[in-house]
């Protein structure tokens, strides 16, 4: 086995990824501080030909150094919006036909291994801040409240990872991605 150089990976320019069909996923960030997550979030929806990301409340916008570290550019592939708050991004979502499945550790969780996307549905995945995690008022009017099941010591995962595992999941249950 050898790694294979760039040429070889053949990627998509930024032009081919605007114009290529799309997951049907959106992400939203819900007053994600940490602008390295925020890039993070751009990387791994780049990866995964995401929609958009909706940038709400305290979560920081492109451009921005810190962003641009962990996105590599991906802020100029993906497409983005702000909206002030997390509920408004939800509002607008619902109205255009996604499924809204927030990431939080609640009662009456699904775990993500037993949770199986609908086939033709539109699907918005909620991610939250890093101390606090997905706002409550936002887990009361998502249609799923996802949680990854983990085994150890800690009680969550960070929002990157947890991102990565989520969407990873998502594409390959929806046929998006044949893993």
């Amino acid at each position: 086995m050898r790694k294979l150089n760039m040429e070889e990976l053949n990627r998509l320019s930024v032009e081919e990824f605007k114009e290529v069909k799309k997951s049907p996923i959106v992400i939203v960030l819900d007053n994600v501080r940490s602008l390295n997550n925020v890039g993070s979030a751009f990387r791994t929806s780049d990866a995964f030909l995401i929609e958009k990301i909706y940038l709400c409340g305290i979560t920081g916008t492109p451009p921005h150094k810190e962003i641009h570290k962990t996105a590599l550019g991906a802020t100029e592939s993906v497409a983005w919006e702000y909206l002030p708050t997390t509920i408004e991004a939800i509002d607008r979502l619902k109205t255009t036909g996604y499924q809204i499945c927030s990431f939080e550790q609640v009662d009456r969780s699904i775990m993500l291994d037993k949770f199986v996307p609908i086939e033709d549905r539109k699907y918005a995945l909620i991610f939250g801040n890093e101390v606090f995690g997905v706002e409550q008022e936002v887990i009361e009017i998502s249609d799923h409240v996802i949680e990854i099941p983990q085994l150890g010591t800690k009680h969550s995962l960070n929002i990157s990872v947890t991102m990565g595992i989520a969407i990873w999941d998502f594409v390959v249950k929806m046929g998006v991605l044949k893993a």
